[in-house]
């Protein structure tokens, strides 16, 4: 069988996590049009009858304004060295610019082929789209340029299909019918941090950090899932609660809801909000919030 690492690189919101669980055909990357939402490379499986390809989502490539942003920015630079085909995600919509130029220079360094991936080609014209592939076409070599909508599917069946071209005959290194390697209570924190990305206001996200502490089977046949959102300051936790509570109870419905679709199961979510001041400029903070990516769980 034919096996092989991809990584998805590009600027943050170009629509790499969307692309992962559009080709898994289940969600386990969470997506926000809130910038930098994926935090730390997730590894999406996925498993036919050409072979295997284990997809490397990583977070978009920044200016990174704390020690955080660095580490999510190495993450990704380092997922290049690490690939057999590198996808290259350009939201198609936005100009060229600095951000662009940085990553195009970075991927000059890389041997592995590189796939220019034009996303989100549902919401420009035709004419646009021919536009830009001429344009990228004097930027750098690449080994494919694919048109595609993450969003609608549009043209991802070929994309697989041409990476297989790519990858050698190797060992299968993951179960047939496994998707992720990312333990349940990651996946499930991810799903209660997108809900808060969708839920509270521009200056909150980013400073927000979940950890699910405890899951359990109830008497009752509900799986019991604990977690802690961790904020910077006093007024974000007043924001995530939410007057007499409103805020959170949304978050917790909307999460719930998520957590069962994933699990299969009723589930009892019990979250608490906590302030763990400046955390994204803390190293132990970091690590302790998953985002270490020495971590055995990444």
């Amino acid at each position: 069988m034919k096996t092989g690492f991809v990584a998805l690189v590009g600027r943050p919101n170009a629509g790499k996590s969307t692309l992962l669980n559009q080709i898994l055909e289940r969600k386990i990357a969470i997506v926000s049009d809130k910038a930098q939402t994926t935090r730390h490379r997730i590894t999406g499986i996925l498993t036919n009858e050409e072979g295997q390809i284990v997809f490397l989502d990583t977070p978009g490539i920044h200016k990174p304004r704390h020690k955080l942003g660095e580490r999510m920015v190495d993450i990704a630079q380092s997922s290049l060295y690490d690939a057999d085909v590198i996808y290259y995600l350009v939201d198609i919509t936005q100009d060229f610019g600095p951000g662009e130029q940085y990553i195009v220079q970075q991927l000059q360094k890389t041997d592995a082929p590189v796939f220019l991936i034009l996303n989100k080609i549902d919401r420009v014209e035709k004419a646009h789209v021919l536009r830009q592939i001429s344009a990228w076409q004097n930027r750098l070599e690449f080994a494919e340029i694919f048109p595609l909508s993450a969003r609608k599917g549009d043209n991802v069946e070929q994309l697989i299909t041409t990476t297989f071209q790519y990858l050698e005959e190797g060992p299968q290194f993951y179960p047939a019918d496994s998707v992720t390697d990312q333990p349940e209570e990651v996946v499930i924190a991810e799903l209660i941090r997108e809900q808060i990305l969708e839920s509270t206001r521009d200056e909150v996200p980013h400073s927000i950090a979940v950890i699910v502490e405890q899951m359990k089977l109830q008497d009752d046949g509900k799986i019991y899932v604990g977690a802690t959102i961790y904020v910077e300051r006093d007024s974000q936790k007043g924001i995530i609660i939410g007057r007499g509570g409103t805020m959170l109870r949304k978050i917790g419905s909307r999460a719930r809801r998520e957590i069962e679709f994933l699990l299969g199961e009723k589930v009892y979510l019990d979250l608490w909000v906590k302030v763990n001041e400046d955390w994204r400029n803390k190293e132990n903070a970091i690590k302790s919030f998953y985002y270490d990516d020495d971590s055995d769980e990444f």
